[in-house]
């Protein structure tokens, strides 16, 4: 018995149709109902945390002030210890992605460790347009001396004076 294209067509329409009804469930079940488009991944060696912005304006920039209370939630949250955090030693490597509509707008990322002749500011990623990874640098280049480094991603147009959205992330820093 062989099977005709309209058939084989009737097949590949019941599994997609089955594959995109798992796919809702899953996103239901999880109590996601719609799609989660500003999101930034930090990975440290083989693991990785994804992130909601910590500052956001409905994908409109964001103003002077917003800016201001985003830096005061930041250093709040930092203290308190509730920003997304991973351990990190020296030997592991540090990279960032981010979703694609970011990558589409634009977006960079940089942490306050470093060398002091890198004014104590290390890039993970230079401004890029349309690229959604950073690619991964040495940890025990972009640490800084403290034991605790906050790592910034921001996206937004590199000739606005007003990001779009900003994240933070915490390394901890661990003895090999």
């Amino acid at each position: 018995m062989s099977l005709n294209t309209r058939a084989i067509a009737a097949i590949g329409a019941v599994v997609v149709v089955g594959a995109a009804t798992v796919g809702t469930s899953v996103a239901i079940a999880a109590g996601q109902t719609e799609h989660i488009s500003h999101r930034a991944t930090i990975t440290v060696g083989n693991s990785s945390i994804v992130a909601d912005p910590l500052c956001w304006n409905n994908g409109s920039p964001i103003t002077e002030d917003l800016q201001q209370k985003c830096q005061d939630d930041a250093t709040e949250a930092l203290k308190n210890g509730t920003l997304p955090t991973s351990d990190v030693v020296a030997s592991d490597r540090v990279g960032i992605g981010v979703s694609p509509n970011v990558a589409d707008s634009g977006w960079w990322a940089f942490t306050n460790g470093g060398s002091s002749s890198q004014g104590g500011r290390t890039s993970l990623a230079s401004y890029a347009k349309g690229q959604t990874w950073s690619g991964a640098q040495q940890a025990n280049k972009v640490l800084n001396a403290s034991g605790k480094t906050l790592v910034t991603v921001v996206e937004g147009d590199k000739n606005s004076d007003n990001p779009i959205a900003v994240w933070y992330f915490q390394l901890n820093t661990q003895d090999n």
